[in-house]
């Protein structure tokens, strides 16, 4: 079984690029110009710099004792959260940044659900003095408030989304609008391994860094380079992407991907899209979606704001499919008490959507002496109001 993409931009049955004419131009820009801009040596040269220089790369791989302890088996967390705006999705916005001046685009925009992708186009703009607009859900402007200071601080315009669930997925929409309507100057920076090819696989490629330095630090730590289990969040799938990208073809490595549940997955307030997901076609690629029986998208639901899409990339609906990656479903209840676990045991407090693979550790049967690498993709600082709420931390 291959489990990378095909010529044709698909992971067996998903992926394509299912794009309005209007866009076509722009995705066959991408599609016959991004393998062999990204394999420069100029390009890779000054990519590898930045990520060393300013983005704080590699990340370490830290052996959690406490934590191991705890789950009797051997955990080792991959520090995304100690990157440059805190959390892996630099790797790819200064990646794309990269590629969008060598195509000699001048405006950039993003989608963001969390945020921390819109931080991250919003940071990489500034830095190559760049035009950046941001779309992000009007539900998700309110809840991640930190983020968007943020983003206006760095020089963006950030767009409130207002239709639909005011969530990620309309802000991808907003997004492909505007992409439509300025096809010519402008460069679209998708955050996560979804939308038309070849969007999946490059942001998969330029997220590889994950997995490619965690090979080598296991390597130094344990003798040999790969664990027995890789352990990562899900929404639309980047930072598992990265995690998984270089074992995807090792059988002897375990894949869990964790999503979100919600309220619980038969609650119908839920974004474990593996389970309720049939195949359908969302922002331009075929994979697994949440919709009605007559095709109408099902509005996700996560107390995390970057788990909460109702499709999975076409990678992972491949990986689920084939059954080479198990799929966990953990609720909002169990990801809180995930974070409360990791920060009292390791004084490391984590992102909402990293809590979640958190949550699944008691869950994926792992030996004492077998080696679990969990990729802890965010901080948790732009959670930290949710977080006073639950847990009465403001003395209320």
């Amino acid at each position: 079984m291959k489990y990378s993409i095909d010529e044709n931009g698909f992971y067996g049955r998903f992926g394509g690029a299912y794009v309005p004419e209007m866009l076509y131009p722009n995705v066959e820009e991408l599609r016959q110009n991004y393998l062999k801009i990204m394999y420069e040596p100029a390009f890779q040269e000054e990519l590898q710099g930045l990520l060393k220089d300013y983005v704080g790369r590699p990340t370490p791989l830290y052996f959690a004792k406490r934590l191991s302890e705890k789950y009797n088996t051997r955990i080792y967390l991959k520090r995304e959260d100690l990157n440059h705006t805190g959390a892996h999705k630099i790797n790819n916005t200064m990646g794309q940044i990269l590629l969008a001046k060598r195509l000699g685009k001048k405006r950039i925009i993003a989608e963001t659900g969390a945020g921390q992708h819109g931080v991250a186009t919003a940071t990489v703009c500034a830095l190559m003095g760049l035009e950046c607009i941001v779309y992000m859900g009007e539900v998700d402007i309110e809840r991640q408030a930190p983020n968007v200071a943020r983003m206006k601080m760095l020089g963006a315009t950030v767009v409130p989304a207002i239709s639909g669930s005011r969530t990620l997925k309309d802000a991808t929409n907003e997004a492909i609008r505007d992409w439509i309507s300025n096809p010519e100057d402008t460069y679209y920076i998708i955050g996560s391994v979804v939308g038309p090819h070849p969007y999946p696989d490059m942001v998969a490629r330029f997220q590889a860094v994950i997995s490619e330095e965690m090979m080598a630090q296991l390597q130094e730590k344990e003798g040999r380079d790969y664990p027995d289990f890789v352990v990562a969040c899900v929404g639309g799938g980047s930072n598992a992407a990265g995690a998984f990208y270089h074992y995807l073809d090792r059988p002897e490595v375990k894949l869990v991907a964790v999503e979100a549940a919600g309220l619980g997955v038969d609650s119908g307030e839920s974004a474990a899209t593996s389970v309720l997901g049939k195949e359908g076609v969302i922002h331009g690629s075929r994979t697994l979606l949440m919709q009605t029986e007559d095709g109408q998208v099902v509005e996700p639901y996560s107390i995390s704001a970057g788990l909460d899409y109702p499709g999975v990339g076409p990678l992972h609906a491949h990986l689920h499919q084939s059954g080479r990656a198990i799929f966990k479903s953990i609720t909002d209840e169990e990801a809180l008490q995930a974070v409360l676990e990791l920060t009292q045991l390791e004084g490391i407090i984590p992102a909402l959507e990293s809590a979640h693979a958190l949550a699944a550790l008691d869950r994926i049967g792992a030996k004492p002496d077998e080696v679990v690498v969990l990729n802890l993709s965010g901080r948790g600082d732009k959670d930290l109001a949710t977080y006073l709420k639950r847990f009465h931390f403001d003395g209320e």
